[in-house]
């Protein structure tokens, strides 16, 4: 069996700041901290640098993304539209902590962020950020349409109903009353915004992505 290999935590943002050297030890800093900004690297210098750095230069960057397809095949899909925002969830384990959110999809600023939340998986955060995207540009008469990454989020969003198989327990109960809110919204409003799939393998890591695979 391969040793895991050890990951080093950097916590621009929680309840203490700094490199940690578990899991553990950074889940302590961003529980129930509101609006937490972290990443894990490979080695502490890196996670130290990091630290120094500003944590725009490291959450969502993708700059090393070269797409396996051909050029016949980029051609097809063609470019993002930038009239649009993009959603994305991050959760540590599933279940695990989780958290979501929604950026401008060409200059990548941050229009809305929830969690993290002890429990969640990321169907959920995906769902849920793709609902939070519809009220937020419903709310403001915009024309944008969002872009996510999850076939499954878009499904439930057109039932209007969210198909986790997570049991309900005390310490999810703050991600299901969101749940329960978003399914409410879906079946008592309409809204004219498009969801679309982004298109991973030709344009790299959506814009909202947390950065931490």
């Amino acid at each position: 069996m391969s040793k895991k290999k050890k990951k080093y935590y950097t916590v621009w943002k929680g309840h203490h700041t700094g490199v940690f050297e578990s899991w553990d030890d950074c889940k302590a800093q961003i529980k129930d901290y509101q609006g937490a900004i972290y990443k894990s690297f490979a080695t502490f210098d890196a996670a130290k640098k990091a630290l120094k750095g500003n944590y725009k230069d490291y959450i969502g960057k993708d700059k090393t993304f070269k797409s396996e397809l051909s050029e016949l095949q980029l051609k097809k899909i063609g470019q993002p539209n930038y009239n649009s925002i993009a959603v994305d969830a991050a959760s540590s384990g599933n279940p695990g902590i989780m958290e979501y959110r929604g950026v401008d999809t060409k200059t990548k600023k941050q229009l809305f962020i929830q969690g993290p939340f002890d429990e969640g998986t990321n169907n959920i955060g995906e769902f849920l950020a793709i609902v939070h995207g519809l009220a937020y540009l419903k709310q403001r008469n915009s024309d944008k349409l969002i872009y996510t990454d999850s076939k499954t989020a878009i499904s439930w969003v057109k039932k209007k109903h969210c198909n986790s198989k997570l049991e309900r327990n005390e310490k999810n109960k703050p991600v299901f009353d969101l749940v329960d809110r978003a399914v409410t919204w879906l079946k008592t409003n309409t809204y004219t915004t498009t969801l679309v799939k982004w298109e991973t393998k030709a344009w790299g890591e959506i814009p909202a992505d947390f950065g931490r695979k």
